[in-house]
């Protein structure tokens, strides 16, 4: 949705998207809050994840689930909710809490526990049975170092399971998982995940516009990015297109680049 017919602008694919996906972090936000999201930036949102556990305590949840869904906003619970049920072995009644809510999809990470790989893709296979599954990989611990073979050969097995998007760690703080404590990339890995798997079956987290900008400049446009605060989807949008400095020049033809 663009306000003027501009040239040289990449093409963005409408809402229901299967790429170019852009997922914000809703962390707790007031009804209004959330209508007040929904007017500025419902058009170039595509999911919206209760943050962490913050399902079990936010205020008027139906209702708020319902002004998503209603904006065409794709919604589910963060991983970690998941997690707190399987830890307690109320994995059933995580499943009800979903029925409860009517959630058409679900996150299941093992990003504050530990848990066999098998044990994860055997709840991915359960959970597929009643809606779509988005999945996680990567420790939420800043210690926690997973070799970048095990990355992929954990991110191919859930997509063969059957989820929809494999998401990418990096917390909301951005400095874990895909990324160095200081927050760059961590090329090698992301590098070696590229080789092997279709970056459109990926959600990377990028909290962070240095974040943003890096994962658009080396995939492009419509590249899968999460983690975004709900202030920051209308600048990511102007990243997209080339309407920010830092990809001003990126989309036009050589003959409009002017030296930098």
């Amino acid at each position: 949705m663009m306000n003027f017919d501009l040239p040289h602008v990449p093409p963005r694919p409408s809402k229901e998207r299967q790429v170019g996906l852009t997922m914000v972090m809703d962390k707790g936000l007031s009804l209004r809050d959330a209508e007040n999201f929904i007017s500025a930036a419902g058009e170039y949102t595509d999911l919206v994840k209760f943050g962490f556990g913050t399902a079990l305590v936010t205020k008027d949840l139906e209702k708020k689930l319902a002004l998503y869904e209603e904006a065409g906003i794709k919604t589910y619970f963060g991983g970690t909710l998941f997690e707190a049920f399987v830890v307690r072995k109320k994995f059933d009644d995580y499943r009800r809490f979903l029925d409860k809510y009517k959630m058409k999809y679900a996150e299941i990470s093992d990003g504050s526990m530990e848990m066999e790989h098998d044990l994860k893709l055997n709840y991915i296979n359960e959970l597929k049975q009643q809606l779509t599954v988005i999945s996680e990989v990567g420790s939420k611990k800043a210690g926690v170092i997973i070799p970048s073979d095990k990355w992929v050969k954990m991110m191919k097995a859930e997509l063969d399971a059957g989820v929809w998007k494999v998401i990418a760690e990096a917390r909301e703080s951005g400095n874990v998982g895909i990324y160095k404590g200081d927050g760059s990339a961590n090329m090698d890995l992301i590098d070696d995940i590229l080789l092997h798997l279709n970056p459109d079956s990926i959600l990377w987290e990028a909290p962070d516009k240095k974040q943003q900008i890096w994962f658009i400049k080396l995939l492009g446009a419509n590249v899968n990015l999460g983690n975004i605060a709900p202030h920051e989807v209308i600048p990511l949008e102007t990243l997209r297109l080339g309407l920010r400095g830092d990809t001003f020049f990126d989309y036009l033809p050589e003959e409009l680049k002017q030296a930098k």
